[in-house]
């Protein structure tokens, strides 16, 4: 299966309960940390509803 990498672009502070437990989920607790994933739609879900706040690395 594809993996996918998720980079935390700007901070937690200031951001919806949501969000917050959104990036908790995907284990993203500071700025700049890089996590990989299996590229899934459930992960694809949750990165889009953090649009403004994760990136998506190579």
């Amino acid at each position: 299966m594809a993996t996918i990498k998720v980079k935390l672009v700007r901070s937690r502070i200031g951001k919806t309960p949501i969000q917050r437990r959104l990036l908790d989920s995907l284990g993203l607790k500071r700025r700049e940390t890089v996590k990989s994933f299996n590229d899934t739609p459930a992960i694809r879900g949750i990165i889009a509803k953090l649009a403004n706040i994760v990136a998506i690395v190579e």
